[in-house]
């Protein structure tokens, strides 16, 4: 099929690689502009434009698409269909008309739960047992189209959003290659009403860890948020970021650390810190941590 791929982040990149080595032709990549990044600050490709231009594709990068020009260069591509993923821009409707057989999105979550920007750290901090991927064909309304595919898989007691984010990404990459396949057999199926949910953009005054919570929450809080933004607490009056956790046994003051091994109390119950990183420093995991910075018992990380 003659294909638009409309993609941005990390995320997105596995789906144009199994789209090229199923065979399919790519008339062009839309992805956001570059920004500025790093210490510089200059203008960087975001990861689909790199691995686009790699690849010798037509990359296009506009700020928006509600122009008649960027619509009508749209529909001058004269595509079959325009694969989307994580692309960061709504499409207005005659954009979402152009290709012969619409836009169809990759959206990693089991719709309607988890319409929006950030469906897999919800998921997670939600606690929910299950999340997945669906292709569903693209509408005006926010992740309300019908679904042609979906898929489901468990989510790890352990597992963080980094690790999700990597599974779902593959898994959203072999079920557009399939749905191309078979896409004159499928029926589109209707959300329900019932069981919508809203999994809204990470804000970063979300990140602190309150440990007067529920160690069960804490634990979502720091797995949700791992790797961006990265749920933080202040050790010595130093910001750490906290990116691995699990649940453990013990009780004590919220915060207060148990025993030399960064066993936390929370307000019910404890967790083990696994993985923590200081500014400007790699993330490591505890006993590297500890090593480098010992962090005595009963130090209490709600005192900072």
């Amino acid at each position: 099929m003659r294909i638009i791929f409309m993609g941005t982040p990390d995320f997105s990149v596995p789906v144009l690689d199994a789209l090229v080595e199923a065979g399919h032709e790519i008339a062009a990549v839309y992805c956001q502009p570059p920004r500025p990044a790093g210490r510089g600050k200059k203008d960087r490709p975001t990861p689909v434009h790199a691995r686009a231009e790699a690849l010798g594709f037509d990359v296009r990068h506009p700020v928006s698409l509600k122009s008649i020009e960027e619509q009508e260069a749209f529909a001058a591509l004269k595509a079959d269909v325009a694969v989307v993923v994580a692309y960061g821009l709504l499409l207005p409707q005659p954009v979402l008309d152009a290709p012969k057989q619409g836009c169809l999105n990759i959206h990693a979550s089991l719709l309607p739960r988890w319409r929006g920007a950030a469906p897999l750290q919800r998921a997670i901090m939600a606690g929910d047992a299950q999340t997945g991927v669906c292709i569903m064909q693209m509408e005006a309304g926010l992740d309300t189209g019908p679904v042609l595919l979906r898929r489901a898989t468990d989510i790890g007691t352990q597992e963080t959003t980094a690790h999700l984010h990597d599974r779902l990404s593959e898994m959203g990459a072999a079920m557009i290659v399939e749905t191309l396949d078979t896409l004159s057999d499928l029926a589109p199926e209707p959300q329900p009403e019932d069981g919508v949910t809203y999994a809204a953009k990470i804000d970063k005054s979300e990140a602190r860890v309150d440990w007067t919570r529920p160690a069960v929450e804490v634990d979502r809080q720091i797995r949700g948020l791992s790797p961006f933004p990265g749920a933080w607490t202040e050790i010595g009056g130093e910001r750490i970021k906290l990116l691995a956790s699990r649940l453990a046994v013990g009780q004590g003051q919220p915060g207060e650390l148990l025993d030399d091994t960064l066993r936390v109390a929370c307000g019910d119950g404890a967790i083990d810190l696994l993985r923590l990183q200081r500014a400007g420093k790699a993330a490591q995991d505890a006993a590297t941590f500890l090593r480098g910075w010992p962090v005595a018992a009963g130090t209490n990380l709600t005192l900072g």
